[in-house]
């Protein structure tokens, strides 16, 4: 499996004795989004952990990562283009909105155009002019949106969900969804959603159920 998007190759991921998962293979087209489910503690963060380059040493971890055709195994992290959204919002409490959007930015991008992309992903978000307001007053709805404006700033080339849905309520949590996947498809980013709640699934998408039982292949286009 090659070619655009996010491409797991041969992914064997252990801790101990423990064989989480086997020969994996999964491929992700642009814009398309595939759900890992599985109980608390199987091993579905530790497999972002793999894709984004921060696993613990105490997992054993073999295989290739690919990202439109790009190789992103032994990369340093910040070098992956892989953004990530988690439970926790995580925007830093010492800087304003703006800033935090600001933050994610890359450095070539600077004066008018810098602050013209914080403009527009607010406005995406629609909390246009909400720019120099501290983030701890906001609704966890609109520090969630927040958070994911800014790992889209980052110009990721593939995304991965870390049940970023679990600490919201409701109604919340359908919009937020609604909001993710719809910008998710709207950029193209391959992305990989893991849960344990079926619900948060998009409709129409692939749900791959953890543990995966032996080598797998799947190729979503």
């Amino acid at each position: 499996m090659s070619g655009p998007g996010l491409v797991l190759r041969k992914l064997t991921l252990a801790i101990d004795d423990h064989v989480l998962l086997r020969n994996f293979e999964l491929a992700i087209a642009p814009g398309r989004i595939v759900t890992v489910m599985g109980p608390s503690g199987c091993g579905k963060s530790s497999l972002l952990a793999a894709i984004t380059g921060v696993l613990e040493p105490a997992f054993r971890f073999s295989g290739d990562i690919l990202i439109n055709g790009r190789t992103i195994s032994q990369l340093p992290p910040e070098r992956r283009r892989v953004g990530i959204l988690f439970q926790d919002d995580l925007l830093f409490p010492h800087l304003s909105v703006g800033d935090n959007l600001a933050f994610a930015i890359p450095p070539d991008r600077r004066g008018v155009v810098r602050r013209t992309l914080v403009q527009d992903a607010l406005a995406d978000a629609q909390l246009g002019g909400l720019a120099d307001r501290d983030p701890a007053s906001l609704s966890g709805g609109q520090r969630a949106r927040i958070s994911l404006m800014r790992t889209l700033l980052s110009q990721p080339e593939a995304l991965l969900l870390d049940e970023p849905f679990n600490k919201l309520d409701a109604v919340l949590r359908q919009q937020f969804r609604s909001f993710v996947f719809e910008r998710a498809g709207r950029l193209g980013i391959p992305t990989l959603l893991v849960t344990h709640d079926r619900e948060d699934a998009p409709a129409g998408e692939p749900i791959l159920v953890w543990p995966d039982p032996g080598p797998g292949q799947i190729d979503v286009r």
